[in-house]
């Protein structure tokens, strides 16, 4: 399957990010489509299209812009999450450190289509870089007459603001995002009520991942039927996936939902040599591990939901033979720990006997009940946390036991990890 290049094609541009360089690459030339079309028929296409949420649930985007009542005399908000901090996850940094007016002109049509007169784009506050370069893509803007009063001569008028987070992975969570924005901790709501109806500041709010917004120009650009050309049925469009680790040209992939691993790495110069692959991530580190097995499974979200999966923000982390299992688990679970905002007790609780657990089956110190006390914990995590951290902790965990058991069993088998170097020599030649 090749890839197709829509928001990627001129990150290699010399000065990419600036206003010249996006005009020059049809820049805004959708967006003034959109201002001749009705609201209502922007949602439309971008409903035919079938564009779905880039964020991790893959929501269809354009029902989601549906959701927000009309004519209730209230503000409309278009929030965009641009929060990205989980591990792994790398896909909106890189576009909007390239490309960021390719954002800003998505979030004048999505708030056009959805009748809101303030946008709002959530950061990260420690990628400073990317902050500047927003700030000075949304200053281009309105000195180019795109954001403001009267849009292009149409009577449209948006002011969009940049907020930089304070570095708060919850805050990735849409409700938590949305109390940080009005200034209070960011912690998840409790819904209903949702943000369709009483988001921002009480109002009727929208909230997109930065990759979708993106979509939406070449969407409207180059119509329904050119979208639905790449990809399969029900995830049809192209995406981002993000290779990392063990390989060996890691980087942005952009390409077709559809897409398998086996033909990614065909592209990324496979596993890094002398190396095979032992586990992978097919959405970043909250979504449940596969294994070489997996690596003909389609990349979308039908294809990785059956195969017992999540597409997530299609982060696909590599890892080879030399990987310690239980210690990458570790790793990702001590995170969701020090990230978990502490509202609800599953996750607060839990995420923490799961670290420590972990760390003494790591060092060796465990038994065979530490395994099925992991399982337990998890299961009391899994579902039942007042958001999706939760679940995120409880899958790397669950799905690892359910591949590497014996791996598990193997630390404390041996009295520690068979993968540190001391231990490798001495079990040298020993069946695992």
């Amino acid at each position: 399957m090749p890839l197709t290049p829509v928001l990627s094609r001129y990150w290699d541009d010399p000065e990419s990010w600036t206003l010249d360089t996006y005009r020059r690459h049809d820049g805004y030339d959708a967006l003034a489509t959109a201002l001749q079309m009705a609201p209502d028929e922007v949602i439309s296409t971008v409903k035919d299209a079938g564009l779905r949420g880039r964020g991790g649930a893959g929501f269809p985007t354009g029902m989601k812009w549906s959701f927000i009542p009309q004519g209730d005399g209230k503000p409309h908000y278009l929030v965009v999450n641009a929060d990205e901090s989980e591990p792994g996850t790398c896909k909106d940094i890189p576009l909007m450190l390239a490309t960021p007016h390719a954002l800003v002109e998505g979030v004048i049509i999505a708030a056009y289509a959805i009748r809101s007169s303030h946008a709002f784009i959530y950061l990260r506050g420690e990628v400073v870089p990317v902050l500047r370069r927003l700030q000075a893509a949304v200053a281009e803007a309105y000195a180019a007459g795109y954001l403001g009063k009267n849009i292009l001569g149409s009577g449209y008028d948006l002011e969009l603001i940049v907020h930089a987070g304070a570095g708060a992975y919850i805050c990735g969570e849409e409700t938590a995002l949305l109390d940080s924005l009005e200034g209070r901790r960011g912690q998840p709501r409790l819904r209903p009520p949702f943000p369709a109806v009483a988001g921002l500041y009480a109002c009727p709010t929208v909230v997109n991942n930065v990759e979708s917004i993106a979509s939406v120009p070449p969407i409207i650009r180059n119509g329904v039927e050119w979208f639905r050309s790449m990809g399969s049925e029900k995830s049809p469009g192209f995406t981002l996936y993000s290779l990392s680790g063990h390989v060996t040209k890691p980087g942005q992939y952009e390409a077709p939902l559809g897409i398998t691993l086996r033909e990614l790495l065909e592209y990324a110069g496979g596993v890094r040599a002398g190396h095979k692959l032992k586990f992978w991530t097919p959405g970043g580190s909250s979504t449940p591990m596969f294994t070489d097995a997996h690596l003909d499974v389609p990349l979308d979200y039908e294809g990785v939901g059956a195969a017992g999966s999540m597409l997530g923000t299609k982060a696909l982390q590599i890892f080879d033979e030399t990987t310690c299992v239980v210690r990458a688990v570790l790793r990702w679970t001590e995170f969701y720990a020090h990230e978990s905002c502490g509202k609800c007790t599953p996750c607060r609780e839990g995420t923490y006997w799961l670290v420590q657990i972990l760390r003494r089956l790591e060092q060796g110190g465990g038994n065979e009940t530490d395994v099925e006390k992991l399982l337990d914990i998890s299961d009391s995590i899994f579902g039942k946390s007042f958001c999706a951290l939760g679940d995120g902790a409880a899958s790397p965990i669950l799905s690892s036991i359910k591949y590497f058991r014996d791996e598990y069993l193997a630390h404390f088998e041996r009295d520690g990890c068979p993968f540190d170097p001391q231990l490798a020599t001495l079990f040298a030649g020993v069946p695992a």
